[in-house]
């Protein structure tokens, strides 16, 4: 499986690329739209959606509530939870309450069940803090698993054309806004942010890694050697573990202050 996946500035845009990607033969179980959204919002779009006979399994199968701050749904559709350090995010189908699973929503039990029997190959951890930062800034996230090249290409140019930013692109504007902030508090300690970007970067983002951020550092110590070891084989010769080391601090440090400032906004 690969993901493939385009950030919209609106959910319109981002609506219209769903459909334009279901319509290529993805299943529904397969695609999923996440947007930022009210209870009064998802209660709305809920009431919208139409119900089709014909609609294949999933999308329209009971999901069940999302707990641990998230309220039930009805209709099974649309899931809404609230994800720590993002606030309340809404999802269509089994994939979308995977990935609100695996960034630290609660999955009720009726949900639970179906991604135990669900297949979620593929599922991008490593990329869901991206998905976070475009939420939190108010855009829509799909996510389209494929089974192979020439569908991923498919999804790929459909999004592109409808006009969506990779998730590459949002890694980089995630980065650009933390980087000023970031090179200050870094140079403080007497080191030279230009020439350790490269690595303290690497370091950040493998702590905003979805399975292991919120776990003790005694508990993600074996991670972080993992991960470094295998940027130190990419790198050979150079510099990386001084810097790579003071990254994974760096985020989890900002994944905590991002969770804090979220429940106190709650």
């Amino acid at each position: 499986m690969e993901a493939v996946t385009g950030v919209f500035e609106t959910r319109s845009a981002a609506e219209h690329a769903f459909q334009q990607v279901h319509a290529q033969g993805i299943p529904t179980d397969k695609i999923t739209l996440l947007t930022p959204g009210s209870a009064e919002k998802v209660e709305e779009e809920v009431e919208a959606i139409p119900t089709d006979a014909t609609e294949q399994p999933g999308m329209g199968s009971a999901i069940g509530a999302l707990l641990g701050g998230g309220v039930g749904i009805t209709g099974g559709a649309v899931l809404m939870a609230l994800v720590p350090g993002v606030g309340t995010v809404t999802a269509l189908g089994l994939l979308g309450a995977a990935i609100l699973g695996a960034a630290g929503a609660s999955v009720g039990a009726a949900a639970g069940g179906k991604l135990e029997r669900a297949t979620t190959e593929g599922l991008p951890e490593d990329e869901i803090f991206v998905y976070e930062d475009a939420l939190r800034k108010g855009r829509s996230v799909i996510v389209a698993l494929t089974d192979d090249e020439p569908s991923a290409a498919t999804v790929r140019d459909i999004l592109e054309r409808e006009g969506a930013e990779s998730v590459d692109a949002a890694r980089d504007h995630w980065w650009t806004g933390l980087r000023s902030a970031e090179e200050s508090r870094y140079e403080n300690s007497g080191r030279s942010f230009s020439e350790d970007e490269q690595f303290f970067r690497l370091g950040f983002q493998a702590a905003m890694h979805a399975r292991t951020r919120c776990m003790e550092f005694d508990q993600v110590s074996a991670e972080m050697d993992a991960a470094l070891e295998d940027v130190e084989h990419r790198f050979p010769g150079k510099n990386v573990e001084e810097p790579f080391t003071r990254g994974y601090e760096r985020g989890r440090e900002h994944y905590q202050q991002l969770c804090d400032e979220n429940k106190n906004v709650a």
